[in-house]
This record gives structure tokens, C-alpha cells and sequence, in this order.
């Protein structure tokens, strides 16, 4: 098998790879009977002569490579024929802007395995960038609150060399005793967040403490499904009905809002469900958050303060909390925001090394060997011209109705 490596190609650029120079070398010395090669790019974190270094060929035509890997959807022009390709195809949710995209795939006979598809037998997803996500977005609103309090001001992450400068910079962060900080969400993103919150040497507590208690120190605790949302008629929360039956439920966030500091929201959230935190609620007068790092970005879900996503560049704006819409007046109504909706791009060099451990570790022994538990059979979307079984909901789409 020969393995190619792409270069990205969507706009805006993205710095990231699957694998790296030295997760190159080490395939290649696990697997001898493999061939990898790496598509020449001026952009990725790492250069081109990094992966030669490391004893990777560097070309610029990979159209005989028989597997491609990338990490942004593939543009039209770059797509290979009858190749197998491995990237984020935004396309299982019936995205529209990708439509064109997967119709070209099915016409070049291309075999399209989505990372997002990639789980194993109970449904758990084995790659992805979320935890970098979750770290460099709980940075930012730190950041977010440094300027806006004028406390202290940390160097953009994107800035950095890499997340060990990054979090040196920690150590200008200064924030007032009693600080409460609530997260939602403890998957991959949020479990990424909390490794900055621990960097920080801040201290966890209960949900209950949180709510109840006085400290003098700064806090923070991490809410799962059950802390914040509720049964509508009031019986007992149960975590199989939540997913099941998401409009049975209502949100029971609030009561952390009126204790709360910051709010850092890395829960997934579904369409169905209810919403976290409304405009209603951030107008009420004992509505304490004034600065939120929505991490998961649902631009008008489920947290009313997130009207639209941020940019690497300029992640932080501001939202009137009466009104509901952004200001550029900040004041006591408003509402700092980061809602940056590509935070690992910020540190690529970091984000693209633990994912290439992930595809080592959880990925290539299924396709250099065998896929027995069809771990890319289930995330493979498109083969010989067709959607494949599980994803036959996709024709509708397809045909654009």
C-alpha cells in the first residue's frame, strides 16, 4: 500500500496534518512493506524539509498513492479518482455548502472515510481535535477575560510557538478570590478544557458547593447533562431518556448563572434539546456571567450570547445582555464572547500530533490489517460510486431535494 499525505487546500489556510515528520518515520519503520509520501505545501506547521529530515519523500504529484490522507475537506480540483480518502467531509449532517463536494466523490469513484465517522463498536468516536479544541478555547477565555477586566493580557495562542509557550503564559493570569467558573460538558472537549483549568492550579467542586458555597479562592466545576437540564414534569432525570427523548427535557442551567463568573460551554449539543442559556435569562438582574468562551459554538443554539463565530485573529466581541445583540460598547450589560469555531488550528503543531497518535494508535491497524470490527467500513461513506448502507439517508441530499 502507498500511503500519500495531501496538501490542504481550503480557504482559509489550515496549518495541520495527520501526521507529523516523526509519526511518519515511526509508520514507516512499524509497517516496511508500506510506502508514504508527503504532497510538497508551503503552509503546513511543519516544512517540507522537516519530513525529508525524517527520511519521508517529498513530492508534488501523489495521484499514485493507492490511500490519502488530509485533515480539511479536499477541494474539487485536488480530489484523486478511484483513491481511497480520509478526511472531515462536513457533509453527514447534509451541510449545504458541501453538497458539490460529495456529488464529485461519488462521480470519481472515490472511497471517502469521514474521521468524524471513525468509533468504535459502541459509537465512541476514536479521533478528532476536541480535546485541542477544549484547551486552546479555555485559554482564550482567559484571554477574553484579561482584556476585558484589564487584570493582565496573554499572548494570542495562535502566537506561540507551540502549547508549552502557551501555557507559560498562565502564569500572568490573575484572577479575584471567589471566582466561579462553571463548564459544561465532560466528552473530549471539555476534558481539554480542564487540563488548563489544572494547569492553573484552580480548584474543583461539586456542583452543590458551587451553588452553595463562598470560597476564597477562585473555582471551577464541571456539569454533566443531568446538572443542567430537567425533566419537564419533574420526575427522575435519566440520562438514557435525555438522548432519547431530548424535548421531554428543560434547561436547569440558571441556577448556576447566578453564581457564575465565566461560563465555558463544551457540551455536544443536539437540535432537539433544550436550550442552556437564553436571551430572557441573561437579562434577568441577578444574572452574573460577564464572560463566556463558547467552545462548542452553535451559532443561535443552545447559549443566547454566541450571535456568531469569532476568528483566530479577532476572537473576543461583545454582546448587550439586555438586548441580545453585539455592541461594541463594553460596560456593566455586556457580555464578553470568544467564540472561535477552528481553536486547534490555533496550536497545529500540538493538535496535529496528538491526532496522529490517534490514527496510529486507533485507525491504521484496521487498514493495514484487518477491519474485522469494520471501524472504517462504518465511517466510510461513499465506495464504488455509492453512499454505503449507513449513510443512504444521505440521497435526498444528494439529489437535492
Amino acid at each position: 500500500m502507498k500511503i500519500g499525505i495531501i496538501r490542504e487546500g481550503k480557504t482559509p489556510l489550515d496549518k495541520r496534518v495527520p501526521f507529523t515528520p516523526k509519526q511518519c518515520k515511526l509508520i514507516m519503520d512499524k509497517y516496511p512493506q508500506l510506502e508514504l509520501v508527503v504532497q510538497e505545501s508551503p503552509i503546513r506547521a511543519f516544512t517540507d524539509d522537516e519530513y525529508r529530515i525524517n527520511g519521508i519523500k517529498v513530492v508534488e504529484n501523489i495521484s499514485d498513492a493507492d490511500v490519502i490522507f488530509g485533515v480539511k475537506e479536499v477541494p474539487i480540483d485536488m480530489l484523486h479518482a478511484d483513491k481511497t480518502h480520509f478526511f472531515f467531509s462536513h457533509t453527514i449532517k447534509e451541510q449545504p455548502y458541501n453538497r458539490d463536494l460529495l456529488l464529485a466523490i461519488m462521480e470519481r469513484n472515490i472511497k471517502m472515510v469521514d474521521y468524524e465517522c471513525l468509533t468504535d463498536k459502541k459509537g465512541r468516536r476514536l479521533v478528532g481535535f476536541g480535546r485541542y479544541a477544549g484547551i486552546v478555547g479555555t485559554y482564550n477565555g482567559f484571554l477574553a477575560y484579561g482584556k476585558t477586566s484589564h487584570k493582565f493580557s496573554l499572548k494570542a495562542a495562535h502566537l506561540c510557538e507551540d502549547r508549552s509557550e502557551m501555557e507559560g503564559e498562565l502564569s500572568k493570569v490573575n484572577l479575584p478570590s471567589n471566582f466561579k467558573i462553571v463548564l459544561t460538558g465532560t466528552g473530549r472537549v471539555g476534558k481539554g478544557a480542564v487540563e488548563i483549568l489544572k494547569k492553573l492550579n484552580l480548584k474543583e467542586v461539586n456542583s452543590a458547593d458551587f451553588l452553595s458555597e463562598d470560597f476564597n479562592e477562585p473555582v471551577y466545576t464541571v456539569l454533566g447533562v443531568k446538572d443542567y437540564n430537567k425533566r419537564v414534569d419533574g420526575l427522575e432525570f435519566k440520562t438514557s431518556e435525555f438522548y432519547q427523548s431530548p424535548q421531554l427535557f428543560e434547561s436547569n442551567f440558571y441556577r448556576f448563572a447566578q453564581v457564575a463568573d465565566m461560563f465555558i460551554p463544551c457540551h455536544y449539543w443536539d437540535s432537539e434539546a433544550p436550550f442552556i442559556l437564553t436571551k430572557t435569562d441573561m437579562q434577568k438582574s441577578d444574572f452574573t456571567i460577564r464572560t463566556i468562551a463558547d467552545i462548542s459554538c452553535d451559532i443561535d443554539g443552545p447559549v443566547a450570547s454566541t450571535v456568531r463565530p469569532s476568528t483566530i485573529a479577532n476572537p473576543i466581541y461583545y454582546v448587550n445582555r439586555f438586548t441580545g445583540e453585539e455592541t461594541k460598547e463594553i460596560n456593566a450589560d455586556s457580555i464578553t464572547v470568544m467564540a472561535v469555531d477552528n481553536l486547534p488550528c490555533e496550536l497545529p503543531k500540538d493538535a496535529s500530533d496528538d491526532f496522529g497518535s490517534e490514527l496510529i494508535e486507533n485507525i491504521l491497524p484496521h487498514l493495514l490489517g484487518t477491519d474485522n470490527d469494520r471501524v472504517i467500513g462504518r465511517a466510510t461513506i461513499t465506495e464504488r460510486g455509492e453512499l454505503n448502507n449507513e449513510y443512504k439517508y444521505l440521497n435526498g441530499y444528494v439529489k437535492g431535494e
